[in-house]
């Protein structure tokens, strides 16, 4: 997969090509989460893993990558760079195996309404997600449970709790 210097691309046809690129590199723990492209060729590449993702993982297919990128000439002047992570805890999930790997874990959702809804994630098919929450306190304090449909959802993002 050779570029010809004539050949622009557009940040779409950019990080496709680094999607290609990149989805042998990973094993099946391994996933894709998202690229993300600055103007200066400077892409973010966010993985996860069903067992954690170790920053010594990350380094190793930065590496792999950076040297397959330069090999095929993608950038013949070198200006690009990688930077390979996985999700912050500020980044929300986006794809049904980060919500199956954060069961039992607390989340904050922002419905497309605007609001939110606080719970512990205890089941995920592909159609929606259960939360458990308690309302009340005390004797008085409630464990209830609430199905949500996917398409409902805004966002999501896993909450620590101390």
């Amino acid at each position: 997969m050779a570029f010809p210097s004539s050949f622009i691309m557009t940040q779409d046809t950019q990080i496709q090509a680094v999607e290609k690129l990149i989805i042998p590199l990973l094993n099946e723990d391994i996933f894709l989460v998202s690229i993300k492209i600055k103007p200066t060729n400077n892409f973010k590449i966010y993985l996860d893993a069903d067992s954690g993702l170790g920053i010594d993982k990350c380094i190793k297919i930065n590496r792999a990558l950076y040297k397959i990128i330069e090999e095929i000439g993608m950038y013949p002047d070198g200006d690009f760079s990688l930077e390979v992570s996985s999700p912050g805890l500020d980044e929300p999930l986006k794809l049904l195996r980060q919500y199956k790997k954060n069961i039992g874990r607390n989340v904050e959702m922002i419905m497309n309404d605007d609001t939110k809804k606080e719970g512990k994630l205890t089941a995920v098919t592909h159609e929606n997600v259960t939360i458990e929450y308690t309302e009340g306190k005390g004797k008085k304090a409630i464990v209830k449970t609430d199905e949500i449909p996917f398409d409902a959802i805004k966002q999501t993002k896993v909450q620590i709790k101390f």
